[in-house]
């Protein structure tokens, strides 16, 4: 398999539109476009019979007591632990592209809804982030885009990747997570790929 993107090239930084947050000169942060990208996969295996699609930071540190820090930068060599951003599963076969901003084209405060016109979405981790936040909390189902920590000293790196799967229908339910879909996903992945991307909001690396 094959997945490219008309929003930004592999390796290259994610745009600020693709982006949950961005930085501002006033505040470090603000909001941003949080619309998903373009996705075109290519040279799908026979026997495929649903598509997932996962995107992930890889980045993410493993202890918050550094993060967003005004007197300090997360340190390089911190744990790294995983972010999921997009959980999406059971995409027709004969699906190909997911369009820009199909399923998200701003920030949602408390979250997205789960239903959606095409497959099934699953909660990403900003509803663990945001859970005592008054103004945020919730259940964020679906796309929500890059918000690394502005004061991290490492670029963060996103990937896309989309399951060429051998079920109809991945065995998970309800408020299902990416951890979920990585576990049920074993034994009828055919194929996969990725295409990856960075960003971040710490002027230092700007």
């Amino acid at each position: 398999m094959r997945l490219t993107s008309s929003s930004f090239n592999d390796g290259d930084p994610i745009p600020e539109r693709y982006a949950f947050a961005k930085p501002d000169p006033e505040s470090r942060v603000t909001l941003a476009g949080n619309t998903n990208p373009h996705l075109e996969w290519t040279d799908v295996p026979e026997g495929t019979r649903s598509f997932a699609l996962i995107c992930h930071d890889y980045d993410v540190p493993g202890r918050g007591d550094d993060v967003n820090q005004p007197d300090r930068e997360v340190p390089a060599d911190l744990p790294r632990v995983d972010f999921f951003h997009w959980v999406l599963v059971d995409l027709p076969p004969d699906e190909r592209t997911i369009d820009e901003g199909e399923f998200s084209d701003e920030v949602v405060a408390g979250g997205r809804d789960q239903d959606v016109h095409m497959g099934r979405h699953g909660l990403n981790d900003f509803t663990a982030w945001f859970a005592d936040d008054p103004d945020m909390a919730g259940n964020y189902y679906g796309y929500d885009g890059c918000a690394p920590p502005w004061n991290d000293s490492i670029l963060h790196h996103y990937v896309f990747t989309v399951y060429a799967l051998d079920v109809d229908r991945l065995d998970v339910d309800g408020d299902f997570t990416g951890h979920d879909v990585r576990d049920a996903m074993e034994g009828h992945v055919l194929a996969e790929a990725s295409i990856e991307g960075t960003y971040t909001q710490n002027p230092r690396l700007l």
